[in-house]
Protein backbone atom coordinates (compact mmCIF):
# COMPACT_ATOMS: atom_id res chain seq x y z
CA UNK A 1 0.00 0.00 0.00
CA UNK A 2 2.52 2.42 0.83
CA UNK A 3 4.66 1.85 -2.56
CA UNK A 4 1.39 2.80 -4.23
CA UNK A 5 0.98 5.72 -2.47
CA UNK A 6 4.33 6.42 -3.55
CA UNK A 7 3.67 5.57 -6.90
CA UNK A 8 0.49 7.51 -7.54
CA UNK A 9 1.59 10.59 -5.32
CA UNK A 10 4.77 10.49 -7.77
CA UNK A 11 2.58 10.50 -11.40
CA UNK A 12 -0.22 13.54 -9.54
CA UNK A 13 2.92 15.84 -8.09
CA UNK A 14 4.45 15.49 -11.34
CA UNK A 15 1.20 16.03 -14.02
CA UNK A 16 -0.26 18.75 -11.20
CA UNK A 17 1.97 19.93 -8.83
CA UNK A 18 2.32 19.73 -5.05
CA UNK A 19 0.54 22.60 -4.19
CA UNK A 20 -2.31 21.74 -6.59
CA UNK A 21 -2.74 17.90 -5.65
CA UNK A 22 -5.10 17.35 -2.61
CA UNK A 23 -5.05 14.47 -0.48
CA UNK A 24 -8.38 13.28 -1.09
CA UNK A 25 -7.87 13.17 -4.76
CA UNK A 26 -4.38 11.35 -3.84
CA UNK A 27 -6.75 8.56 -1.90
CA UNK A 28 -8.89 8.16 -4.62
CA UNK A 29 -6.64 8.07 -6.91
CA UNK A 30 -4.54 4.91 -5.37
CA UNK A 31 -7.34 3.49 -4.21
CA UNK A 32 -7.23 3.86 -0.50
CA UNK A 33 -8.69 5.23 2.57
CA UNK A 34 -7.54 8.39 4.00
CA UNK A 35 -6.76 6.43 6.79
CA UNK A 36 -4.87 4.30 4.98
CA UNK A 37 -2.73 7.55 3.79
CA UNK A 38 -2.20 8.73 7.19
CA UNK A 39 -1.20 5.19 8.47
CA UNK A 40 1.90 5.28 6.17
CA UNK A 41 2.47 8.95 6.40
CA UNK A 42 2.12 12.07 8.92
CA UNK A 43 0.71 14.34 5.67
CA UNK A 44 1.19 15.17 2.50
CA UNK A 45 4.45 16.77 2.73
CA UNK A 46 5.82 13.29 4.63
CA UNK A 47 4.18 11.91 1.60
CA UNK A 48 6.25 14.12 -0.79
CA UNK A 49 9.53 13.40 0.92
CA UNK A 50 9.37 9.80 0.28
CA UNK A 51 8.70 10.15 -3.08
CA UNK A 52 11.41 12.74 -3.76
CA UNK A 53 13.68 10.09 -1.72
CA UNK A 54 12.55 7.07 -4.08
CA UNK A 55 12.84 9.32 -7.11
CA UNK A 56 16.89 10.43 -5.93
CA UNK A 57 17.80 6.61 -5.37
CA UNK A 58 16.28 6.14 -8.79
CA UNK A 59 18.62 8.79 -10.16
CA UNK A 60 21.55 7.25 -7.81
CA UNK A 61 20.66 3.42 -9.05
CA UNK A 62 21.04 5.03 -12.69
CA UNK A 63 24.41 7.07 -12.01
CA UNK A 64 25.97 3.94 -10.52
CA UNK A 65 25.14 1.82 -13.28
CA UNK A 66 26.53 3.75 -15.81
CA UNK A 67 29.51 4.60 -14.09
CA UNK A 68 30.59 1.15 -12.75
CA UNK A 69 33.71 1.00 -10.81
CA UNK A 70 36.02 -0.83 -13.48
CA UNK A 71 35.97 2.34 -15.12
CA UNK A 72 38.97 4.42 -14.67
CA UNK A 73 38.39 6.87 -12.44
CA UNK A 74 38.10 10.23 -14.41
CA UNK A 75 35.81 8.29 -17.48
CA UNK A 76 33.28 7.51 -14.47
CA UNK A 77 33.44 10.87 -13.51
CA UNK A 78 32.10 12.03 -17.45
CA UNK A 79 29.73 8.84 -17.78
CA UNK A 80 28.20 9.14 -14.20
CA UNK A 81 27.24 13.19 -15.15
CA UNK A 82 25.77 12.52 -18.42
CA UNK A 83 23.93 9.38 -16.76
CA UNK A 84 22.63 12.10 -14.15
CA UNK A 85 21.66 14.38 -16.66
CA UNK A 86 20.02 11.42 -18.44
CA UNK A 87 18.31 10.57 -15.68
CA UNK A 88 16.97 13.70 -14.80
CA UNK A 89 15.12 13.70 -18.00
CA UNK A 90 12.82 11.29 -16.67
CA UNK A 91 8.89 12.84 -17.05
CA UNK A 92 8.73 15.08 -13.66
CA UNK A 93 11.93 14.29 -12.22
CA UNK A 94 13.19 17.52 -12.51
CA UNK A 95 10.09 19.40 -11.31
CA UNK A 96 10.33 17.35 -8.21
CA UNK A 97 13.79 17.07 -7.01
CA UNK A 98 15.23 21.03 -8.27
CA UNK A 99 12.02 23.13 -8.16
CA UNK A 100 8.59 21.41 -6.00
CA UNK A 101 11.57 19.79 -3.95
CA UNK A 102 13.52 22.68 -2.14
CA UNK A 103 10.19 24.94 -2.22
CA UNK A 104 7.97 21.82 -0.11
CA UNK A 105 10.29 20.55 2.28
CA UNK A 106 13.24 23.40 2.24
CA UNK A 107 16.94 23.24 0.60
CA UNK A 108 18.58 21.45 4.17
CA UNK A 109 16.18 18.70 3.38
CA UNK A 110 16.38 18.29 -0.07
CA UNK A 111 20.19 18.52 0.27
CA UNK A 112 20.36 15.67 3.11
CA UNK A 113 18.38 13.77 0.49
CA UNK A 114 20.75 14.24 -2.41
CA UNK A 115 23.96 13.74 -0.17
CA UNK A 116 22.26 9.97 0.64
CA UNK A 117 22.41 9.52 -3.44
CA UNK A 118 22.99 11.80 -5.95
CA UNK A 119 25.66 13.78 -4.67
CA UNK A 120 26.96 11.09 -2.89
CA UNK A 121 27.71 8.94 -5.72
CA UNK A 122 29.36 12.39 -7.07
CA UNK A 123 31.82 12.89 -4.06
CA UNK A 124 32.56 9.14 -3.95
CA UNK A 125 33.54 9.35 -7.78
CA UNK A 126 35.62 12.50 -6.84
CA UNK A 127 37.04 10.96 -3.79
CA UNK A 128 38.25 7.81 -6.25
CA UNK A 129 39.70 10.25 -9.16
CA UNK A 130 41.88 12.02 -6.33
CA UNK A 131 42.60 8.98 -4.86
CA UNK A 132 43.61 7.74 -7.87
CA UNK A 133 45.43 10.93 -8.53
CA UNK A 134 43.23 11.69 -12.14
CA UNK A 135 42.14 15.00 -10.45
CA UNK A 136 43.61 17.10 -8.25
CA UNK A 137 43.32 17.04 -4.62
CA UNK A 138 40.76 19.78 -3.36
CA UNK A 139 38.13 20.22 -0.50
CA UNK A 140 35.56 17.54 -1.23
CA UNK A 141 32.72 18.83 0.26
CA UNK A 142 33.10 22.60 -1.59
CA UNK A 143 33.56 20.54 -4.87
CA UNK A 144 30.87 18.59 -4.71
CA UNK A 145 28.65 21.31 -3.72
CA UNK A 146 29.37 22.99 -6.51
CA UNK A 147 30.16 20.28 -9.18
CA UNK A 148 26.66 19.35 -8.01
CA UNK A 149 25.19 22.67 -8.21
CA UNK A 150 26.36 22.93 -12.09
CA UNK A 151 24.73 19.95 -12.79
CA UNK A 152 21.34 20.42 -11.49
CA UNK A 153 21.37 23.53 -13.80
CA UNK A 154 22.07 21.38 -16.93
CA UNK A 155 19.33 19.81 -15.81
CA UNK A 156 17.20 22.56 -15.55
CA UNK A 157 18.50 23.64 -18.82
CA UNK A 158 18.16 19.97 -20.15
CA UNK A 159 14.56 20.97 -19.68
CA UNK A 160 14.82 23.28 -22.69
CA UNK A 161 16.32 21.13 -25.45
CA UNK A 162 19.48 21.80 -24.62
CA UNK A 163 22.25 19.74 -26.84
CA UNK A 164 23.26 16.48 -25.07
CA UNK A 165 26.30 16.27 -27.39
CA UNK A 166 27.26 20.24 -26.01
CA UNK A 167 26.70 19.17 -22.92
CA UNK A 168 28.98 16.46 -22.48
CA UNK A 169 31.96 18.38 -24.36
CA UNK A 170 31.58 20.73 -21.63
CA UNK A 171 31.78 18.09 -18.80
CA UNK A 172 34.64 16.55 -20.18
CA UNK A 173 36.11 19.58 -20.42
CA UNK A 174 35.50 20.62 -16.67
CA UNK A 175 37.40 16.96 -15.56
CA UNK A 176 39.63 17.64 -18.08
CA UNK A 177 40.58 20.90 -16.29
CA UNK A 178 40.36 19.35 -12.82
CA UNK A 179 43.40 16.52 -14.54
CA UNK A 180 46.58 16.87 -12.36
Amino acid sequence: MRATLIATARRLFTEKGYAATGTPELVEAAGVTRGALYHHFADKEALFAAVAEAESAAVAAEIEAAAPSSLEPAAALVEGSMAYLRAMGAPGRTRLLLLDGPAVLGRRAMDEIDARHGNRTLREGLAAAMRAGAIRRLPLGPLTAMLGAMLDRAALDRENGDNEADRRKVIEALFAGLAT
